[in-house]
């Protein structure tokens, strides 16, 4: 099939939030396309758009209406024809898109872990009993009062570089951040300590960028085939698998992680109360083809578990 490609004329135009990792992703993938097809830059477009969950940082995402808010304003202009792709950090992402539109193009993904924050101290572990911690991920705050009850928990909100602010002015002593965007802007001076996963299980989908577009556009389809990376895509399928049939949302501790060794794939999930007070986890190890039933059989298996009472939300 010949390909109708971008140029400076007519460049394509790739949407994006507006802070400095959502642009570091953009141009990631910018720089991805020009090189797989030979292209200068500039038959690209990075379009900023501003969404609900960008201009409203003074509340918890679940009061104002949770995942969606970081891309419904994004999603609209690409079903419009204003912006021709859409990129999203992928733990933000609905495990459902709007009719007409697809994610089916991940990038290679980053490190899944979550980094430990503090100018004081190297680890939670460190943490003197009532420090104060700040986090607005509902599954970081319920994974870290399940192991320290001890500490404070306070609400954080923010791009990371706010977040990093507000922990130098003191609003927290320590907090939590992806280790995939430290990397992505190659913040090595931030004091940041990597959790193991088998510490601190990771947002379904952490450290991966998603490339959204409309599903009739064949063109595009065809373009982002070139920089699709496989292994990221059968990991996400089981994730978000598990995640769908959670009926997961930024209202919900839900934790992750898909990995692959040769052709199998193993799979942990975990689910927590919203208080920390119990988690339920499970791991599964599958053939890579069978990742999507394995996550939707996890998830019914640790509903099961967890009975009617178990989430708010329910």
């Amino acid at each position: 099939m010949t390909l109708n490609l971008p140029t400076p004329a007519q460049p394509l135009k790739i949407g994006t939030r507006g802070s400095l990792l959502a642009l570091a992703q953009a141009h990631e993938t910018r720089e991805r396309l020009a090189t797989a097809f030979d292209l200068p830059f500039e038959a690209f477009t990075i379009v900023v758009i501003k969404t609900t969950g960008d201009k409203i940082i003074d509340r918890p995402l679940k009061e104002i209406g949770g995942k969606g808010l970081f891309t419904r304003e994004i999603e609209a202009d690409l079903l419009s024809g204003d912006i021709d792709i859409a990129v999203h950090s992928m733990k933000d992402m609905p495990t459902l898109q709007p009719e007409g539109l697809i994610l089916d193009t991940y990038l290679p993904r980053e490190d899944v872990r979550d980094a430990f924050i503090s100018p004081t101290s190297r680890s939670l572990a460190d943490l003197p009993a009532g420090t104060v911690v700040g986090t607005s991920s509902l599954r970081r705050r319920a994974q870290l009062m399940l192991k320290r009850p001890d500490l404070e928990v306070v609400e954080f909100r923010g791009n990371l570089q706010t977040r990093l602010m507000k922990l130098e002015q003191g609003v927290a002593a320590a907090t939590f951040l992806a280790m995939a965007g430290l990397n992505r802007l190659g913040m090595a001076e931030v004091p940041a300590t990597a959790i193991e996963t088998d510490v601190m299980l990771p947002a379904v989908a952490q450290g991966a960028i998603g490339i959204e577009r409309r599903v009739e556009d064949s063109n595009v389809a065809n373009m982002l085939a070139a920089i699709h990376d496989t292994p990221t895509g059968q990991r996400l399928a089981a994730e978000r698998s598990f995640l769908l049939e959670l009926d997961g949302s930024c209202e919900t501790p839900i934790a992750g992680l898909a990995e692959l060794d040769g052709g199998t794939l193993y799979l942990r999930g975990e689910v927590l109360r919203l208080d920390g007070s119990e988690a339920i986890n499970d791991a599964i190890t599958c053939p890579i083809e069978d990742g999507v039933k394995a996550g939707k059989e996890m998830a019914q298996k640790l509903l099961s578990q967890a009975g009617k009472d178990f989430f708010d939300w329910r």
